[in-house]
This record gives C-alpha cells, structure tokens and sequence, in this order.
C-alpha cells in the first residue's frame, strides 16, 4: 500500500460541498491499495501511521505520534498515488488495484483504524472529494509498505 502523510492543524474532505470526514490536528492520509496488496499490508500500514512520530515534543523536537498528541486521523483513498508515468506524460493506473479490491482494503483499514485509534474520518471512497487541509511545518511523507 502507498501513502502520503501529511501533519495538519486541520483538515476536511467535501463531496458535493457537503462535509464527510473533518479533524483538527493530526494526519491527514492519503492511501492506495496496490495490486496484490492483502490485509497484512493494510495493518503494516496503520501501525506504521499510529506510531510516525512527527508531532513535536516540548522541546520542538519530532517525538511524538498522533496517538501521543490525541490527534485525528482522516484517511482519504486516492488510487492515483499509484500513478505510473514512466510510459509517457499521461499516468498509468495499471498497479493500483482493481476498484473492489481497493475499497475492500480501504474499508478494512479504516475498520481497524477505528478499533486502534479514537478519532478516525474518512473521505468517500471513489468519489470527487474537494480536500482541504493546513499542513503543519509543512510536513509531508511519502510512506510504502510492501
């Protein structure tokens, strides 16, 4: 599974200008299930999220995780993470995985992201979604898990 993490102050995802999924701070995750990826990376995945420690400590150092800080997660699926451009300018989606199977994997991570973790939103899985979001630093982190 892919992702990208981003540490925010605050974050939305809006589908037809109507609020889904909103947190205050915490991470904002965009993930993609890729093709062969089973439920063993969805879980890699989410302990590896829970436990980034990328929060500042008192002394303004990156020490803590969003479960130190109690912060929010919003998991947003985006199969585009899986973008292929090596062919060309246009992308490819050819490794993401087939759209069952990515909201198959997006569901069960979000299922046992909410047994794991006390505020989880989501977006809206294969909708148009507008996401808003401040990023805090900024910082931003690219994540794989195989």
């Amino acid at each position: 599974m892919i992702s990208v993490i981003q540490r925010v102050s605050q974050a939305r995802v809006e589908v037809q200008g109507r609020a889904v999924g909103e947190i205050g701070p915490g991470l904002l995750v965009l993930v993609c299930a890729e093709r062969g990826d089973v439920e063993a990376q969805a879980d890699k995945l989410l302990a590896k999220i829970l436990k980034l420690r990328i929060f500042s400590d008192e002394a303004g150092k990156m020490n803590r995780s969003v479960q130190d800080i109690r912060g929010g997660l919003l998991l947003v699926s985006q199969f585009t993470l899986a973008a292929d451009t090596s062919g060309g300018n246009r992308p490819s989606f050819t490794n993401a995985a087939a759209p069952d199977e990515g909201r198959r994997l997006y569901e069960y991570l979000v299922a046992q992201a909410r047994q794991a973790h006390p505020v989880v939103q989501t977006g809206e899985f294969a909708a148009d979604m507008k996401v808003h979001l401040v990023n805090d630093g900024p910082v931003t982190i690219p994540l794989r898990v195989i």
